[in-house]
């Protein structure tokens, strides 16, 4: 199990407050990362739970919306835990209108948090990292990546480019020591789907289409998130991992 440990290692996790972002916080702590939570919200549970794993925890209060704070939290948690080794580019939010009525402040305020702060935080850690000779960035794409969706034009165009990104940046730095992948969650229980849960007709068509005939928990993230985070990936770079119950493959 040796290639999966995390001990000594230190990973930032944006949008760690809930959901997603908590989960896989919790596994890489669980995994021996020392844990830097960032966010607007309260991490009062994620605090509880990485602590519960015996690793550090440090958190940092940011609105991702603009890419102000980018600069310091690298410099933050470098000053903390005197390195960054993994970031986890989770932090991302979801604005719902037909194409015909969507407007430009939620095109906007999408593509700020899911793509633009996505990439300037990876090019913040990205130098820290290629100083060092090693790091793994991962990225928290989605089905999207790879298909259109309904009613989501933002998130969809938002996350198809971090996919682009996810191989750009791929191809820049695999030579140089630094990994970056991404996963793609199929259709979880979190708060960004709560609108589709809660639709008989939504929730019916997609339970309809999922192999695995239900929807998928957080915590069913953490193993993808320590792979692409361990030695046990080293050779793996440029990916788009899905976790998906098996969508993709119907």
């Amino acid at each position: 199990m040796t290639l999966f440990d995390l001990s000594g290692q230190t990973a930032v996790v944006t949008g760690a407050n809930t959901g997603i972002g908590q989960a896989i916080a919790i596994a890489l702590a669980e995994a021996g990362a020392a844990i830097v939570a960032v966010g607007r919200s309260s991490m009062d549970e994620t605090e509880a739970a990485v602590k519960k794993a015996g690793v550090g925890f440090h958190v940092i209060k940011a609105d991702l919306g603009t890419i102000e704070p980018v600069k310091g939290i690298v410099s933050e948690t470098i000053s903390t835990f005197g390195k960054l080794d993994i970031l986890v580019n989770n932090a991302g939010i979801i604005r719902r209108a037909d194409a015909i009525d969507f407007t430009e402040e939620d095109w906007d305020a999408v593509i700020d948090v899911n793509l633009k702060t996505a990439f300037f935080l990876s090019q913040a850690a990205g130098r820290h990292m290629l100083e060092r000779g090693n790091g793994k960035i991962i990225n928290i794409a989605s089905l999207l990546s790879f298909q259109g969706g309904i009613r989501v034009p933002s998130y969809t165009a938002s996350k198809s480019g971090l996919a682009g990104l996810t191989k750009l940046l791929a191809c820049e730095w695999a030579g140089k020591g630094v990994n970056v992948n991404a996963i793609a969650p199929g259709y979880f229980s979190t708060n960004n789907t709560t609108a589709l849960r809660e639709d008989p007709d939504r929730n019916e068509a997609i339970l309809a289409r999922i192999p695995a005939g239900r929807w998928g928990s957080p915590s069913e993230l953490g193993g993808a998130a320590v792979f692409l985070a361990s030695k046990a990936s080293d050779y793996v770079h440029g990916t788009v991992l899905p976790v998906d119950g098996g969508w993709l493959a119907r």
